[in-house]
């Protein structure tokens, strides 16, 4: 059978499966090696996602999967007291709900790689263009999130995978590493164009590769249509579905 990885997060995750994003990519990466599920819930923040555990990750589960990411903190960066407060989560709280959502994977299956993924970075002109677009005068005057608090919570995000010795990807750090990120790599100031999601899955796949989860490594799930004999085909697959 084949391993599975588990995408866990908010919108960024939900919509990777979406044509140019980062986890169809994935798909296509580890295709005939491992099944890449998605289980992203746009809007959801730390404290909505605990919730989901017991049900996405059952602790009887006799198949766990052998590899998951993690990828909050976009809404739970939201700013109190403006248009998105009610997905707020005050930064130490999200740092401890991480850590309880890694605590549970981890009592699933102690072997699973879990990777951590930072919220990226926010064009805070670009959000604000984006809700002229949907509701033109009416639109919030000051921006529902700001990069500077956001870049508080990929702090922690990082400071506790150092913490618990999980893998860690920075994506607020990393985008930002390019000149014109707002534009090229965010397509309504929060969320990710084509080129963000490359960013992403070039960086899963880094550390996946880093790990022990290499797709390169990883055998077929079954043989190659070059080792199967047209005269003999069951040779090939004596060995693998025995």
């Amino acid at each position: 059978m084949r391993p599975e990885i588990v995408l866990f997060g908010d919108s960024i995750t939900e919509q990777s499966f979406r044509s140019g994003g980062w986890g169809a990519a994935l798909a296509d990466t580890y295709s005939r090696k491992a099944d890449v599920k998605v289980r992203g819930y746009g809007g959801y923040n730390t404290r909505w996602a605990l919730f989901l555990m017991q049900h996405l990750f059952p602790l009887d589960s006799k198949k766990p999967p052998a590899a998951a990411t993690i990828f909050f903190g976009a809404n739970d960066a939201a700013i109190l007291g403006r248009t998105s407060e009610r997905q707020h989560v005050p930064v130490e709280e999200y740092k401890e709900n991480l850590r309880k959502i890694v605590l549970h994977m981890k009592k699933c299956s102690p072997t699973i790689l879990i990777v951590l993924i930072t919220p990226p970075p926010v064009d805070e002109d670009g959000r604000n263009k984006y809700a002229r677009s949907l509701y033109g005068e009416d639109a919030r005057e000051e921006p529902e999130r700001m990069n500077e608090v956001t870049g508080v919570y990929a702090k922690k995000c990082i400071e506790l995978a150092e913490e618990i010795g999980l893998r860690s990807i920075n994506l607020w750090s990393k985008l930002q590493e390019t000149e014109g990120w707002q534009k090229k790599f965010l397509s309504d100031g929060l969320h990710l164009t084509p080129e963000g999601n490359a960013v992403v899955h070039q960086e899963v796949v880094r550390v996946f590769r880093e790990a022990w989860f290499s797709a390169e490594e990883m055998p077929y799930d079954f043989p190659h249509h070059s080792d199967i004999d047209e005269k003999n085909p069951e040779k090939a697959f004596q060995q693998r579905c025995a």
